[in-house]
């Protein structure tokens, strides 16, 4: 091999380790780039929502419990101090109904009450990296949502609650078997720190989905976000 070959592999190998040290610091730019970042976050959440959407069958069950695997202390969850937790009075509450639902008129607690009721203990599981088990009991959406002439079709819930929560559900979960309306925590009308006088319990999702303090539902085209789904958690959010 000639000595000058030598010299142009050479500056062959040295020009293209510096077209791959910019390429790098290209994407390690990009990567440092806030916009850049959370638009991949953005596409992988998308995506993880659609996965799941794709796995979730009507038919696979949360686990359910005996009465005497009920937790002993059930912990309070919400995005601020327990003692900030609305009082509500049951007896001037309504569950106000709204978007593409055919029967718009308020429903009283005491209305409520007198529908279809399913009992169930399953575990809440909170995103935070604790759970209980607790035993609620309400009207099942599976029942409440088409009395009210809700749109099943390809649609999502929204639930609006006192303290300003909001978060929505995709029909498919919230037609599910055990996903109720909750008005009773241990055959007792639902305390303050979990709820009351209504909340969302959807054993096959995420804490956060477990809405408390409901003030109204209205059913909606495309999902609606929520609370904490607009600071980035999934939509879906499916266990």
């Amino acid at each position: 091999m000639k000595h000058h070959d030598i010299d142009i592999s050479k500056r062959n190998l040295i020009g293209s380790l510096a077209k791959l040290s910019l390429l790098g610091g290209g994407i390690a730019a990009l990567a440092l780039a806030p916009d850049f970042r959370q638009q991949v976050l953005d596409a992988a959440s998308r995506w993880n929502d659609v996965a799941q959407g794709h796995l979730y069958s009507a038919s696979n069950l949360a686990p359910t419990f005996s009465t005497n695997q009920i937790s002993r202390s059930f912990r309070y969850n919400g995005f601020y101090p327990e003692a900030y937790a609305p009082e509500i009075d049951p007896s001037t509450w309504q569950l106000k109904l709204g978007g593409r639902i055919t029967h718009k008129k308020p429903l009283t607690l005491n209305e409520l009450r007198n529908m279809q009721q399913e009992a169930q203990i399953t575990r809440l599981i909170c995103i935070e990296g604790w759970s209980a088990i607790g035993q609620w009991s309400g009207v099942p959406l599976s029942y409440l949502l088409p009395k009210i002439g809700a749109d099943l079709d390809n649609t999502y819930l929204r639930l609006d609650c006192a303290d300003g929560y909001h978060t929505s559900i995709d029909m498919a979960s919230a037609m599910h078997s055990q996903t109720i309306l909750a008005l009773d925590f241990l055959g007792q009308p639902l305390p303050r720190s979990y709820g009351a006088p209504a909340r969302l319990r959807i054993p096959v999702k995420l804490g956060f989905k477990n809405a408390k303090f409901v003030t109204g539902i209205s059913v909606h085209r495309n999902s609606q976000g929520g609370y904490w789904e607009d600071q980035g958690y999934n939509d879906f959010s499916g266990l």
